[in-house]
């Protein structure tokens, strides 16, 4: 399986079930809604001029558009750059962007904004059944870079490791992009629901994982230990998530 296919490999059986909610703008996004807007805006992003091995900036929060654009970009072909400036063929964005700290032929945003056109201009050009195998799929700005053989192999070695059940309600109060992509798809890739903070408190955590009834966290190290002591919830430190890949 590719790594894309890890991550949406529940999808079949998980449906319109949730797979990541944003607490901060009360998105929801399903596994099914997922598969189609990426598989659909992977083939928009390869009609708009896309080829494989180009480079996309993705400057979207950590929430439940994130997964969405750097999937897609995989799926298509295309290098994920998280960051707001730089040369690339295409840029995915929120909303805003700095026209002179980017070289890009085209901007695709979530929310309207000048000088951007619609993301979903991008889901109207049927879907890509397949995605790639093999070749470079994020690169960060530190000037690293890891392919799809890569992402795959360390998800699944982190399965082993970072037991995620489908059951499983994870609440994400991790603040790094990639690092909370990581959660998202060892999440779904086990058939988890997501639940993404934004840098909540230690009492406004105890309160999501009470709300949302949530069964793992995953955050820094200082709000992991403080969250300790619970024989129902599993904390993990947010390191452990990407240590294998040296980060």
């Amino acid at each position: 399986m590719t790594w894309t296919e890890l991550v949406t490999a529940s999808a079949p059986t998980k449906g319109d079930d949730p797979a990541v909610s944003d607490v901060r703008t009360g998105e929801v996004l399903s596994y099914a809604a997922f598969v189609r807007w990426v598989t659909r805006a992977a083939a928009g992003l390869r009609r708009n001029g896309l080829l494989p091995g180009d480079h996309v900036l993705v400057d979207v929060p950590l929430g439940a558009m994130l997964p969405v654009a750097v999937h897609a970009v995989a799926w298509a072909g295309g290098v994920t750059v998280l960051g707001n400036a730089g040369k690339a063929r295409m840029m995915i964005t929120q909303r805003f962007h700095d026209p002179s700290a980017v070289q890009v032929e085209q901007v695709f945003s979530f929310q309207r904004a000048p000088g951007t056109r619609p993301f979903g201009d991008l889901l109207n050009a049927g879907a890509v059944e397949f995605g790639p195998l093999v070749g470079p799929a994020v690169a960060l700005d530190g000037g690293r870079v890891f392919d799809h053989l890569q992402l795959a192999g360390d998800l699944r070695r982190l399965s082993t490791r970072l037991v995620v059940g489908k059951d499983d309600v994870v609440v994400c109060a991790v603040s790094e992009p990639f690092r909370g992509l990581r959660v998202i798809d060892l999440a779904m890739m086990a058939g988890a629901h997501v639940v993404v903070a934004h840098e909540p408190s230690v009492v406004g955590c105890r309160v999501l994982v009470q709300e949302r009834r949530a069964t793992v966290v995953v955050g820094p190290y200082e709000l992991a230990r403080k969250l300790l002591g619970d024989p129902l919830l599993r904390v993990v430190d947010e390191r452990a998530i990407v240590s294998s890949l040296g980060l």
